[in-house]
């Protein structure tokens, strides 16, 4: 049942919360929750289907603010609605430290934020994995699953790159439970519109197969209509809706200033009087209050009908469903991968490293049905898809992601889907390529997502494609990331272990790195995983340790070949497999002391050197890149940059010669 309250009155109550806020801690960005204000009111008064009273619930509709610094307009919302979590005490800490009022909304569900957002476009593409995400789950959990995901988007949302690759997907994909409301202001931080853009955005979107809708977002009943379209359409739909940037604001209205201007008492006095709002700062009349409340509770019967579904579900459903939304995975599900281990160490199993990674992504999906993966145009030349089917327009029940060339929209939405839950992602492309995801790295590494991101062909070990195709510097850049754990895995034994830590490890996303050549069998046992600790000594010396070789990759067999070459002069030394120096650093001091060993060290890696000195000590020697790459035939390129078992053994010599 609808309130009686006018909605204009009730979006001026998020206006005013905004504005208190801003004005109390002196800084904030008012523009966006006054412009936007009246379209989030229709949304969540008429729309939306949540229970503030239980955030999580699994099926309720996913609303991901993409303009980020418009935060007190989430913040307003979630407080009037009656989330728990946003009492007007957080609103009046808005920014300071500890407060759940953050500058950007930082991820926090049983708040009622449902990602973090901040960098620009990065919202609004988890909002479409959310939308994959349900649509995949209602496939499995028909009558369970059917929820939409709305995202509030800007301008500079919308202009960034990966909005673009997005907008694309999700036309071609039909996600049509899938909505944009596009806060049509005309106005961005450095002034209107039309000094940098010019082009038709309704245009573009309807030529990316969405229903576009326009609309004056200040009108109730006008949104009111257009939300109720969105919901009868079959393909996504963008909502165009044409507001004042800082609506309510005399003389600040409809300027760049309103966007982060400061706002002063005397500004807040003035919109008061503007808008007929005699009420001191916070404080919001009981009938407008009330008017928020019930709108909170306005799915209270849905959320009934939805738990009564549940209860009324088979065994075997009810019991997915709680393990999916609890994000537990199946019972059993590393037994595969222990088994790939095994047979991989008894055949001394040596192929190229993509493959390697191909076949364990099968092995995984069977093991854990609700895997989704997915390439950017590569599943040829990653062969990543294998027998898995198509996630698609027609077949929602697919699961392998067809994302195009769109590296960008595939790490974001991945993103999106692990936020939604009841997902496991994971991505594959070129390790040379990452970078396009590297917004999306640190999203996951802050909100602690269990996302899955793989590549391959790691080093110049790519050979003639050359040095753009060649990513020396690009592991050191990963491993700068706190919260992201990378693994390079020497042979087909280090690469089921790794898998098995990654999917095994909830609380962040990983990072696993394979090369495009073949990796030599270096692990001729398999059975507790050995990669768990990060770096393991593979081979000890044959007495005490002249010297101690640490490798990752394909040149840990390198390592290994180096150490034969000295034994046989006498010389003897251990062999470090280093797959992640993240739990390597979570080890005990003793620990790494141990396996690192008191002797010289040489570090092996076909990369660029950038933190191997931790481990190499200052005396260390490194074998590795100092520049860019080249083009050439493989064997010939790594000669040329003096990576080979010679070069080990000489770096050796020279240490022990000093």
């Amino acid at each position: 049942m609808r309130h009686t309250i006018d909605p204009r009155r009730m979006a001026h109550a998020v206006r005013f919360l905004a504005m208190d806020a801003c004005e109390r801690v002196g800084e904030g960005h008012p523009g966006t929750p006054l412009g936007a204000a009246d379209i989030c009111t229709a949304l969540f008064t008429r729309h939306l289907t949540f229970n503030p009273a239980d955030p999580l619930w699994f099926d309720r509709d996913r609303f991901v603010l993409s303009a980020g610094h418009g935060s007190m307009l989430l913040y307003a919302l979630l407080h009037l609605t009656g989330y728990a979590g946003m009492p007007i005490e957080a609103l009046q800490s808005f920014r300071e430290l500890g407060s759940p009022c953050e500058g950007h909304p930082e991820y926090c569900p049983a708040h009622g934020v449902e990602v973090t957002t901040g960098p620009l476009g990065q919202g609004i593409a988890n909002a479409a994995g959310m939308a994959v995400a349900e649509a995949f789950l209602a496939a499995q959990l028909p009558g369970v699953v059917d929820h939409r995901s709305y995202a509030l988007v800007g301008d500079g949302c919308l202009q960034e790159g990966v909005a673009h690759e997005v907008a694309s997907l999700a036309g071609h994909l039909r996600l049509g439970k899938l909505t944009w409301l596009w806060d049509d202001n005309r106005m961005t931080d450095d002034g209107p519109i039309g000094i940098a853009q010019s082009e038709d955005l309704p245009a573009r979107f309807r030529a990316a197969q969405w229903q576009v809708l326009e609309v004056d977002g200040h009108d109730p009943e006008a949104l009111d209509a257009a939300l109720t379209l969105a919901k009868r359409d079959p393909r996504p739909s963008f909502i165009a809706c044409r507001t004042i940037i800082g609506r309510g604001l005399p003389g600040v209205e409809g300027t760049r200033a309103a966007h982060s201007g400061k706002l002063t008492r005397a500004i807040t006095d003035a919109a008061r009087a503007a808008l007929d709002w005699p009420h001191p700062a916070f404080v919001v009349p009981p009938d407008i209050a009330e008017a928020w409340r019930m709108a909170g509770r306005r799915s209270a019967g849905a959320y009934q009908a939805w738990q009564g579904r549940v209860a009324a579900l088979p065994p075997e459903q009810r019991r997915l469903l709680d393990r999916l939304r609890e994000g537990r995975l199946p019972e059993g599900w590393q037994d595969a991968l222990r088994a790939y281990a095994h047979k991989a160490a008894e055949q001394g199993l040596t192929q190229h490293g993509w493959k390697t990674c191909g076949e364990i992504v099968e092995i995984a999906s069977v093991a854990i049905p609700e895997m989704l993966a997915g390439a950017p145009d590569l599943e040829a030349a990653t062969q990543h898809k294998r027998k898995l089917s198509a996630f698609t327009s027609e077949d929602r029940a697919g699961r392998y992601v067809h994302y195009g060339v769109r590296e960008h929209a595939m790490g974001s939405m991945m993103n999106g889907m692990a936020a939604h839950g009841g997902v496991v992602p994971s991505g594959v492309t070129y390790l040379v390529f990452s970078d396009y995801e590297r917004p999306a790295f640190r999203m996951a590494a802050m909100m602690g997502l269990p996302v899955l991101y793989a590549f391959t062909h790691d080093s110049i070990g790519i050979g003639r494609n050359g040095p753009t195709h060649q990513p020396v510097e690009y592991l050191a850049a990963l491993r700068a990331i706190p919260n992201l754990h990378v693994f390079r895995p020497a042979d087909a034994v280090e690469a089921a272990e790794c898998w098995e830590l990654a999917i095994g490890h909830r609380s962040g996303p990983s990072a696993l790195i394979f090369a495009r050549q073949p990796q030599e069998s270096v692990r001729r046992q398999a059975g507790p995983n050995r990669s768990a600790a990060g770096a393991y000594v593979l081979a000890e010396a044959d007495g005490p340790r002249a010297a101690t070789l640490l490798a990752t990759g394909t040149e840990v067999a390198l390592a290994m070949r180096a150490r034969a070459m000295l034994a046989v002069e006498g010389i003897q030394v251990a062999v470090v497999s280093m797959p992640c120096w993240s739990l390597f650093e979570e080890q005990p001091r003793a620990e790494r002391e141990r396996i690192l060993g008191g002797a010289p060290r040489v570090g092996v890696e076909a990369a660029v050197r950038l933190g191997w000195d931790r481990w190499i000590g200052p005396e260390g020697v490194f074998i590795g890149m100092n520049g860019f790459g080249a083009s050439g035939a493989e064997d010939d390129l790594w000669r040329h940059f003096g990576i080979t078992a010679e070069a080990v053994a000489a770096a050796v010599r020279s240490l022990l010669a000093a």
